[in-house]
């Protein structure tokens, strides 16, 4: 592995100061141990704000007892955030998820610390593995870059960053959070059917997160020469890729490739894409630009919701 010059972590979040805004790797490849370094100076700190994708795992930057030091501004609400912005102790900034790159990278909202998790470097090069995102336009624009090198995090093909980019280093080897989706029941199983039955074959596919996409994943095994094209994907889309149904054989651009930007499900997922040339992560700027996503035919949105208002409020 190439040479770093790692501090604690302790020491690389000295340098997040009252009022900053934080942004954060997310999803399966928060790096919890700056949060938990960053938790121990919330006495000398106040007003710092934090941004991020969906995480997973603890979350002390909207919890109630930081409150005063930290403000949580997710573009996302993951259940270990719904209650505190229920209770009003942290907040949530409603955009789409294209423009949260074009917020940091215009100066909209500001990014002055990118705390993020990367994979060993290769040629001078690291992966943000699981968690492309926003990222790479927060360590664009940030006064301050830190890398949380760890192992489990996949070398993923796409969109690398240079170490050159990086002002500090931490070394971790936490696993990366997982996520297994339940069975689907005989009700999910029935609407799966349902919208299969919807998609054609040669169709290229937009995901969203939960078990639903996975249930109609579970319906598709029969379809040919599906695509993928997604911010995100799990096990259930793995299973159609191992198996030829999707191969992106009828894509208009990234023929034959998987495009994604962030993953959560089991290691089985994040292992598939360690080097492997089929996938790739990129930038959210990319995978979800409408003008890129148009130029795939036959494109199919499969997404689920918390709740539905049935009278169109």
């Amino acid at each position: 592995m190439q040479q770093l010059p790692f501090i604690s972590a302790r020491e690389a979040v000295r340098v997040v100061r009252s009022e900053d805004h934080v942004h954060l790797s997310s999803i399966a490849s928060v790096p919890h141990i700056l949060v938990r370094a960053l938790a121990d100076r919330a006495g000398e700190l106040s007003g710092v704000h934090f941004h991020h994708f969906h995480t997973e795992g603890p979350a002390p930057y909207g919890s109630a007892s930081f409150e005063g030091s930290f403000l949580d501004q997710g573009f996302f609400v993951g259940p270990n955030l719904r209650a505190s912005v229920q209770e009003g102790v942290a907040d949530y900034i409603p955009t789409n998820l294209f423009e949260t790159q074009l917020m940091y990278r215009t100066g909209a909202l500001r990014c002055d610390v990118a705390m993020v998790q990367v994979s060993l470097p290769e040629n001078g090069m690291v992966s943000l593995g699981t968690s492309v995102d926003c990222s790479i336009a927060a360590l664009e624009v940030a006064r301050e870059r830190i890398a949380v090198v760890n192992p489990n995090v996949p070398f993923a093909e796409g969109d690398l960053v240079p170490v050159s980019q990086f002002t500090a280093f931490v070394q971790d080897d936490s696993p990366l959070f997982t996520s297994t989706y339940a069975s689907p029941s005989a009700t999910d199983m029935e609407i799966g059917r349902r919208c299969a039955a919807l998609i054609p074959d040669g169709a290229c596919l937009q995901m969203g997160i939960g078990s639903m996409p996975n249930a109609i994943c579970a319906s598709l095994g029969t379809h040919r020469h599906l695509g993928l094209h997604t911010e995100m994907f799990s096990d259930g889309a793995l299973e159609l890729i191992r198996s030829g149904v999707i191969d992106g054989s009828c894509k208009a651009i990234d023929k034959g490739k998987v495009v994604a930007s962030f993953l959560l499900g089991s290691d089985e997922v994040y292992r598939f894409i360690d080097h492997n040339s089929s996938v790739r992560m990129r930038d959210i700027a990319y995978t979800n630009d409408p003008r890129v996503i148009a130029q795939n035919p036959g494109m199919v949105s499969i997404n689920s919701a918390i709740e539905i208002d049935l009278t169109g409020q």
